[in-house]
């Protein structure tokens, strides 16, 4: 049961890893990020849209 905890933390830590990568990719080619990745950081994807970008 212990390795059925440890495999289900792993899977969301890579998860989430794979939402930054994703993310900063997007951002840095000047595109709007996934409203799915966002949401998975913790990040409102119409809030995002109101950053203003230098």
């Amino acid at each position: 049961m212990t390795r059925g905890i440890f495999s289900g933390r792993l899977l969301g830590l890579l998860d989430v890893f794979g939402s930054v990568v994703s993310a900063a990719a997007a951002t840095r080619n000047h595109r709007t990020p996934d409203p799915r990745d966002l949401q998975r950081l913790g990040i409102d994807p119409e809030r995002f849209r109101e950053i203003n970008r230098f």
